[in-house]
């Protein structure tokens, strides 16, 4: 059994109007991330294991984006930093976006 995730200090922000959440996941570094997370026991992954390529101050920002937009929180599970999708917040607001744009990015991505 997994060790409870600790939910971050700061309660998760609502969902984002629909604006920000597609600039959010407009970004291909965030897109990967949000569909790394999608595909994730529990929606959720260690910060570092949702990126390549990129420094950790650009991941951070990045992260900032995701969650200010509602898409993702932080979760400590033995002390450790990790993201967590907030499908079922998003899937709430705007049924079935999810979804549609990571099978829409998965086609795109196998042409």
């Amino acid at each position: 059994m997994p060790p409870i995730a600790a939910p971050d200090e700061s309660p998760a922000a609502e969902v984002g109007t629909i604006h920000e959440v597609l600039h959010a996941i407009g970004d291909p570094v965030r897109l990967e991330a949000v569909r790394r997370l999608d595909q994730a026991p529990e929606h959720m992954l260690p910060c570092s294991a949702t990126y390549d390529g990129v420094s950790k101050s650009t991941a951070s920002h990045h992260f900032k984006i995701l969650r200010e937009a509602g898409l993702t929180e932080r979760r400590y599970v033995d002390g450790q930093l990790h993201l967590r999708l907030r499908s079922d917040d998003v899937d709430g607001r705007y049924p079935g976006l999810l979804g549609a744009v990571l099978a829409a990015a998965s086609d795109t991505d196998q042409s």
